[in-house]
């Protein structure tokens, strides 16, 4: 079956950015909290939050293990921290008030209290959420948690992962087929990475990316992406806008990167650096 697909490029996401007002402060941008990071992953934290930030968000709080605050905060001052009452990974929700929008899973692990946590979080969650990593290696072991998602919740799956969240493909056609199915019957938006990444609208829209370059094969870029979703989300930007724009943003600034240090030497930190909203 031919799915129809808009193509994303410059002259379709330039007319979506928002421009800043004069009169605007930080709380006209948003208030992210990032849920991320167990023992041996901080990185992940660490990547996603400073991408987060480099993507425009007023206000970033992390969630992380208590043993993963001093590396933050020597990292990135700029970020606010939630510590969680474990040393090692995420057990406990924290109050989910005060924020625009959530994002879960880089370097989260599996441990059980991670499991029944992100079973709360789901639970409890009235604001816009990004998925990835291992919160979706955790949803494809509970898959009774894809139909409690909120709608337009946006998962962020690489192929391996999509695999096992909806079952295996025998081909790039049917994988995206199977995306449309998945969007539709859960009402949510997934964001399949890979070259030409595809994001899949629960209306069936789908839309093909066209930045990128295989120098993005490299741990940790998946984590940029969260982490710069996650901030347009609570920039207020629609689900939709987020995963679009942010899609773009993710691989234009790979493509940067990889023509500054060429594709075998640029690293995900090097994608946060070359990240660039001016168009």
């Amino acid at each position: 079956m031919n799915i129809q697909a808009t193509t994303v490029d410059i002259k379709y996401v330039k007319p979506l950015l928002h421009k800043r007002e004069a009169d605007s402060h930080k709380g006209t941008y948003g208030h992210a909290l990032l849920i991320a990071g167990s023992t041996g992953k901080t990185g992940a934290a660490l990547l996603a939050s400073k991408a987060c930030l480099r993507s425009g968000v007023g206000l970033l709080t992390t969630h992380l293990p208590k043993q993963a605050m001093l590396p933050l905060q020597v990292y990135l001052p700029e970020a606010m921290i939630s510590p969680d009452k474990s040393d090692n990974y995420f057990s406990q929700v924290p109050d989910l008030q005060p924020y625009n929008a959530i994002g879960v899973g880089p370097g989260l692990g599996k441990a059980a209290e991670t499991v029944n946590a992100l079973k709360q979080l789901i639970r409890e969650v009235k604001v816009p959420m990004v998925l990835d990593a291992d919160a979706l290696n955790i949803i494809s072991e509970n898959k009774e948690l894809l139909s409690i998602l909120p709608e337009n919740t946006i998962l962020t799956p690489h192929v391996k992962e999509f695999d096992r969240l909806f079952g295996e493909c025998k081909d790039k056609q049917q994988r995206i087929e199977l995306q449309r199915d998945m969007a539709q019957k859960y009402k949510i938006i997934i964001v399949l990475k890979g070259a030409g990444t595809t994001t899949m609208l629960h209306d069936g829209r789908c839309f093909v990316n066209t930045t990128g370059n295989p120098g993005m094969a490299t741990a940790g870029s998946g984590d940029v992406l969260t982490g710069i979703i996650l901030s347009l989300l609570a920039q207020r930007y629609t689900p939709e806008e987020s995963a679009i724009i942010g899609v773009f943003m993710h691989g234009r600034a790979g493509d940067k990167a990889a023509e500054k240090l060429g594709m075998e030497s640029m690293i995900a930190g090097d994608i946060v650096k070359s990240l660039d909203f001016r168009v």
